[in-house]
């Protein structure tokens, strides 16, 4: 919860030496104690969602969305106070949603369907449709969220090897190289193949 004076502190004004503090900062600050108690609730699910599911890389998609997000805010959103951990959520619940799609991974994939029934409604807080709402932090931490989801794509859990690829022969060998029809079917007794034909032209 916070006053004027903290907003103007620790929140986040675009393009001022005094809000680059906000990057850090402005996600601790709240207008008041519905804003706090309506931003701990899905910062506080999603936040386990992906410590639990990617947790090999949890800590680096959390940074990287937290700080992407205040930057492309500070450097992009109409020069107003942005505080609250709004976009932070945005960035954990769209990194979750595209990490499955992207991914191709059964587990993830559930993940993605559940994040998209609890919190798909979302979606429109990206546009400015409510007065006194960051939609600009919404809508780059929903960017930064999806970029760090392909971007960490290859880490983390991966879908398990199809079972048809054990099974498939090694071409780059050279056994494969001597499994032609020469070798497993011989002509007759005083036959030969023929030599491979080449065709030149004048």
């Amino acid at each position: 919860m916070c006053g004027y004076d903290l907003a103007a502190t620790f929140g986040l004004y675009p393009r001022s030496l005094q809000g680059l503090l906000g990057i850090f900062s402005s996600p601790f600050v709240h207008g008041d104690w519905n804003h706090l108690i309506s931003n701990t609730m899905p910062l506080l699910i999603l936040s386990v969602g992906i410590f639990y599911f990617y947790w090999e890389i949890a800590w680096k998609a959390f940074a990287y969305i937290y700080l992407i997000t205040g930057i492309w805010v500070w450097v992009a959103a109409r020069p107003s106070y942005h505080i609250g951990a709004s976009g932070v959520i945005y960035g954990l619940a769209f990194f979750l949603f595209f990490s499955g799609i992207f991914r191709k991974d059964p587990r993830s994939l559930a993940l993605s369907l559940l994040v998209s029934f609890l919190y798909g409604s979302m979606v429109w807080g990206v546009l400015p449709i409510k007065e006194g709402m960051s939609w600009e932090s919404h809508l780059f931490g929903a960017l930064a969220g999806t970029f760090i989801a392909y971007w960490l794509r290859k880490e983390g859990p991966q879908p398990p090897p199809s079972p048809w690829e054990d099974e498939a022969p090694d071409t780059s060998s050279d056994q494969y190289a001597s499994w032609n029809y020469r070798n497993l079917y011989p002509p007759p007794e005083g036959f030969t193949y023929p030599e491979k034909r080449t065709d030149h032209s004048d």
